[in-house]
């Protein structure tokens, strides 16, 4: 029988690291990482055969939970007929159409295989559109990893203590102004000394790759004024909240439009999706319409929009959202009883079907106090709930998410697991 130790010697003989992205490593935490065999519903199997309540998701687009049958179905259904095409197929107009209808700003829409490809793109088309070369982007908000975009980043680039990453030029990078998060007068400088240049502000609206941050009152409402006053775009990157947070992304809590939004996760139901959308005049630039070119072989494959489709059948249904945000935020007062009884710095937070926990007495609103948080006591509590079958993410800068089948026991035991462990880290 193999074990989560011999799988990870054996994958970093033949991997970079033993892994296909950087935070599985478990670098950030310390320790083995598990090795998956199977997940169903709220749970995850290790190759041990260890039951895991699941709250990593597949990093946020299992919000019906693993392996929903009406999902699965969907994609056989869809296997069967065909795996890629490499044209046109009838589910990519019915995928975008769900979405047009629920982004009214969104006219157009085009698909893409992953949220990096969606946000690299969405930066290409506000360039092309504004004839303009800078971006204003915020410190520890992750957008994927293309290279404009991979500078002081969140997400696993954070969590590894390097958040610029080595092999982005010079040249390039220089067009990346970094602000911070929170902070509108940060933007407002850059506007005023590149009033002609900023082609675009992206931001993730509420940010999950250095944790869940809410936006302080005002701050998106103040970026939309200096966009419009500068001829600039904004861009909501929802590829995390999109569908998550609420059914029209965190656009809809915060009450702000974007000019461009770069969509994942929840809209491939599991399989690898991305998708950016706005106004027709916008995205009427990409190619074949317009000069900005964009293109990509499995984008809006067969498999995938059929997964989108079938869970966007799920959450659309009356109430979906209002019993996932309940039971969320009944995890989250949970977990924040447990820390005042264990007398420990530490807090959770949430938005709709995603949350955060803090080893800090209050929620951080930037990279600077999210940076301030006990990295050491997050590892042993991290193990600690690991240990007793609870799996987060594995690093302290991310936001972990609820599904509609985490059931009441699931939530009782995860706060009487975070109760021990943080009596035991106390």
């Amino acid at each position: 029988m193999s074990t989560n130790a011999s799988e990870f010697e054996r994958a970093r003989k033949v991997l970079v690291g033993g892994v296909n992205s950087a935070v599985r490593a478990f670098r950030a935490v310390g320790g083995t990482p598990r090795f998956i065999a199977r997940a169903e519903g709220a749970y995850m199997w290790d190759v041990e055969g260890k039951r895991y309540i699941d709250y990593l998701g597949s990093w946020g687009p299992m919000i019906v939970g693993q392996t929903h049958p009406h999902v699965v179905k969907a994609v056989k259904d869809a296997a069967d007929r065909g795996l890629s095409y490499g044209a046109p197929n009838v589910m990519e107009s019915e995928l975008a159409e769900r979405i047009c209808a629920l982004f009214p700003q969104v006219e157009r829409v085009r698909f893409t295989s992953s949220g990096t490809e969606a946000a690299m793109s969405a930066l290409r088309l506000a360039r092309g559109f504004t004839g303009r070369t800078k971006i204003v982007k915020f410190e520890g908000c992750y957008h994927g990893t293309a290279d404009s975009l991979l500078v002081k980043a969140g997400s696993g680039a954070l969590a590894f203590g390097t958040p610029s990453s080595a092999g982005v030029p010079e040249d390039l990078a220089r067009h990346t102004l970094v602000a911070q998060f929170n902070d509108l007068p940060s933007v407002d400088a850059f506007f005023r000394e590149y009033p002609k240049d900023i082609a675009c502000v992206m931001v993730e609206p509420i940010a999950g790759n250095m944790n869940l941050i809410r936006p302080a009152p005002g701050f998106h409402e103040g970026l939309r004024k200096l966009c419009t006053e500068h001829g600039a775009l904004l861009i909501f990157d929802e590829v995390m909240t999109g569908f998550r947070v609420a059914l029209g992304g965190a656009q809809e809590i915060i009450g702000v439009t974007p000019d461009l939004s770069a969509f994942g996760k929840v809209i491939g139901g599991g399989m690898p999706v991305g998708a950016f959308g706005g106004p027709a005049k916008v995205m009427e630039m990409m190619a074949p319409l317009g000069p900005v070119y964009q293109a990509g072989t499995l984008s809006g494959n067969p498999i995938a929009m059929a997964a989108g489709l079938a869970t966007l059948d799920l959450i659309q249904k009356p109430g979906f959202f209002d019993t996932l945000s309940d039971r969320c935020a009944r995890l989250v007062a949970g977990l924040n009883d447990a820390a005042r009884r264990a007398g420990v710095p530490f807090c959770a937070q949430s938005a709709g079907g995603m949350a955060g926990m803090y080893m800090m007495a209050t929620p951080p609103a930037s990279f600077a106090q999210v940076q301030t948080q006990d990295v050491e006591r997050f590892k042993r509590f991290y193990h600690l709930m690991l240990d007793d079958g609870i799996y987060l993410p594995p690093s302290p800068v991310e936001a972990f998410f609820f599904s509609s089948a985490h059931s009441d026991e699931d939530i009782d035991a995860t706060i009487a697991a975070a109760r021990k462990a943080l009596a035991a880290v106390a």
